[in-house]
């Protein structure tokens, strides 16, 4: 069984779900998680005020939301919910809007799920799989989808850069760290984390580079360890000028985007 599924309960799933507006689809999943006992109602509260104070960043890709918040004591335990709406509901998000599946997580740290969302992260950006869990009628079909998560890094369009190793340390001056940062450092953050790491293995470059996913006070405080952030448009523009490129990811799935994000940034 996947970390992902192993964190999933039956009765945190809802596939035929309905919600007015993107509130009441937080509410939805949140509820979820608290009527398995993993949190209060006070952490639904704040995954929807996270949103209110930083925008639609939680939208990472086309019809995805990961709604989440910092840890707390409203957090019991480590525990995701799942929610697909019949109906799409809109987060404000400019790209990756109407959103269909929301996916709720509560964290009592910053690693406890880290790997449960790589797994997730690989799903998603795989266009076969992200199908699947669009079609998915009962919770054994989808935790067959979510146990065959092991995402295959191909290269697609996304191609090998040439010369990388003197690319990497000589041409840039590499400082050898990424950024990829979200307003907890602990969801968001980490899917865009595991896309970046997956292109720079195709690159040749994973050994070169260190990626770290963090928060937006983090981000600001140490920006200029990195050669750049990568982020959303939302938290983008809550960092500010903070000394170094700060370049905007609209889907945190995607290879080829950040592929092309790279070849910008390195000059490639």
């Amino acid at each position: 069984m996947s970390k992902l599924s192993e964190l999933l309960e039956d009765s945190a799933v809802e596939l035929h779900g309905n919600a007015v507006d993107w509130k009441e689809a937080i509410r939805t999943a949140g509820g979820l998680l608290e009527k398995t006992g993993a949190i209060t109602g006070n952490y639904t509260q704040a995954m929807i005020t996270s949103v209110e104070d930083n925008g639609p960043y939680i939208v990472v890709a086309p019809g995805f939301a990961f709604a989440h918040a910092r840890p707390s004591e409203a957090v019991k335990r480590t525990a995701i919910s799942w929610l697909r709406l019949d109906e799409p509901v809109r987060f404000g998000h400019g790209t990756n809007d109407p959103v269909t599946l929301v996916v709720a997580l509560a964290a009592q740290d910053d690693k406890a799920h880290t790997k449960a969302m790589s797994e997730l992260a690989k799903i998603l950006g795989n266009k076969t799989k992200r199908e699947r869990l669009d079609t998915v009628e009962s919770v054994d079909e989808l935790r067959e989808a979510l146990g065959d998560s092991k995402a295959e890094v191909k290269g697609a369009s996304v191609s090998t850069a040439s010369s990388t190793h003197q690319v990497a340390e000589d041409s840039v001056a590499s400082k050898g760290k990424i950024y990829t940062v979200c307003g907890n450092g602990l969801g968001t953050s980490l899917f865009l984390k595991n896309t970046l790491e997956q292109v720079l293995d195709v690159w040749g470059w994973g050994p070169y580079l260190t990626v770290e996913a963090t928060d937006t006070i983090s981000a600001k405080g140490r920006a200029k360890e990195a050669d750049f952030l990568l982020t959303s448009g939302e938290i983008a523009a809550t960092l500010g000028d903070v000394g170094v490129p700060v370049y905007v990811i609209e889907d945190f799935t995607n290879q080829q985007e950040i592929d092309a994000a790279l070849r910008e940034l390195y000059d490639v």
